[in-house]
């Protein structure tokens, strides 16, 4: 792992790591008694730090994209439940204030994989190869 990833820090890093990973951990055993969330495989794609750990966005993808928005509600409706969770295993000076949003970054590539499908861009992509 690199010392620098944009902006952010070795520590912030490791510490959103390891706030994804008790994340997800809560989110697979069922602890939170929630019905859509039990309903529900979500993954926690990334957690991003705040440089002063003092701020956690979680970013969130329920299996297949299905009921997207009724999870993210559900993870909102829990976050001070989720909070103290996090809080009580992460070992930090302040608890960190969890915001979760949708993890868009698979749709950004499967909109970007649609676009190189069609059929005027791989008409053009076969032509700048054929002229080489």
């Amino acid at each position: 792992m690199s010392e620098q990833h944009g902006e952010r820090s070795v520590r912030t890093l490791r510490v959103g790591e390891q706030v994804r990973h008790i994340l997800s951990e809560i989110l697979q055993r069922g602890d939170v008694h929630d019905e859509t969330l039990a309903n529900h495989m979500v993954s926690i794609t990334e957690v991003r730090m705040s440089p002063d750990l003092r701020h956690a966005t979680a970013f969130v993808k329920p299996l297949l994209g299905k009921d997207e928005e009724a999870v993210l509600k559900a993870l909102r409706t829990n976050t001070a439940y989720l909070q103290r969770e996090v809080a009580a295993r992460v070992k930090m000076k302040y608890a960190a204030r969890l915001k979760f949003l949708p993890d868009q970054s698979f749709d950004v590539g499967s909109h970007i994989d649609a676009l190189l499908r069609r059929p005027e861009v791989a008409r053009d992509l076969g032509e700048t190869t054929s002229e080489d």
